[in-house]
């Protein structure tokens, strides 16, 4: 293994990261995948790949459509809604500088792509985030362009149809959780009610683990009740601290110096809350 070689796979290693990590929507796995790109790699005859990244690329896309196949049976037996794992800034310290990219995906965009199959994640991602051109998902997916132009087409309106916005403006988002985690805390049904669109949706993944929603609340009746309920029974002892999860205000609430839950939300075109997160699965949680 040469220095110019390690220096290739280095150089690509955030993008081959935030590639695995999008498709999958957990930390670990994508760091596995682009562990096993990383053997599969130092094991090649480099000088004979014309295009390095490339060859980076289409193995990475390819083992992380054959790890999302094998984690959608798993997700099928999953206790409760999965959802998945954010990343916190400043959690990971050791390799967060290889997360940088994969950071900027929001947790509501990365919920609303399971709805998709594999090959239209890994078309959508590469085409929308990565800008790759239809010859190079051609190549990568081994499909024709025209065939690789309806998978994108065909996430795109997919993903429109899903009701969170993706791209929430972070000081919207940061005034509303601090607005919404004043309200709860006074119990003000009124106050938490105004704040929530009518067809708002909660979900809470606890992985069987701990206790969470065993189903997505929706409405803002049955969420502001639930939720209005949690912050009543837990006010006096917890801590909380405003965190930046995949690029978003997030609240992590406390238990000691442990994480206990990752709460975050997005709002619609009306600027009321249609989509709350709450992260309680301790797995996918970050380490104090």
């Amino acid at each position: 293994m040469t220095a110019t070689t390690l220096d290739i796979f280095e150089t690509e290693r955030p993008r081959l990261i935030a590639v695995a990590y999008r498709m999958l929507g957990e930390r670990a796995a994508a760091e596995d995948i682009v562990q096993e790109v990383w053997l599969r790699w130092s094991e090649a005859a480099v000088s004979d790949i014309v295009t390095p990244a490339g060859w980076l690329h289409r193995v990475t896309t390819r083992l992380a459509i054959d790890a999302l196949r094998s984690a959608r049976h798993r997700r099928e037996v999953y206790v409760g809604p999965w959802l998945p794992e954010p990343l916190v800034q400043g959690s990971h310290d050791s390799s967060e500088d290889s997360f940088a990219l994969a950071q900027e995906c929001q947790l509501a965009l990365l919920w609303a792509m399971e709805r998709l199959t594999p090959e239209e994640r890994a078309a959508f991602i590469l085409r929308q985030v990565f800008e790759a051109d239809y010859s190079e998902l051609a190549e990568l997916l081994g499909r024709s362009e025209a065939a690789c132009r309806q998978l994108v087409s065909r996430a795109g309106r997919q993903l429109r149809s899903v009701r969170p916005r993706f791209r929430p403006d972070p000081e919207q988002t940061a005034t509303m959780l601090a607005r919404f985690v004043k309200a709860a805390a006074a119990q003000d049904h009124d106050a938490v009610l105004s704040l929530l669109a009518p067809d708002v949706t909660a979900i809470s993944d606890g992985g069987g683990k701990v206790r969470a929603f065993h189903r997505p609340l929706l409405g803002a009746e049955e969420v502001a009740q639930v939720l209005l309920s949690i912050a009543a029974k837990q006010a006096a002892s917890i801590g909380l601290k405003v965190v930046d999860a995949n690029g978003t205000p997030a609240l992590a609430i406390l238990d000691g110096a442990e994480y206990d839950m990752i709460f975050t939300l997005t709002t619609n075109l009306e600027g009321l809350i249609d989509w709350i997160y709450i992260m309680r699965n301790p797995d996918k949680l970050p380490p104090r």
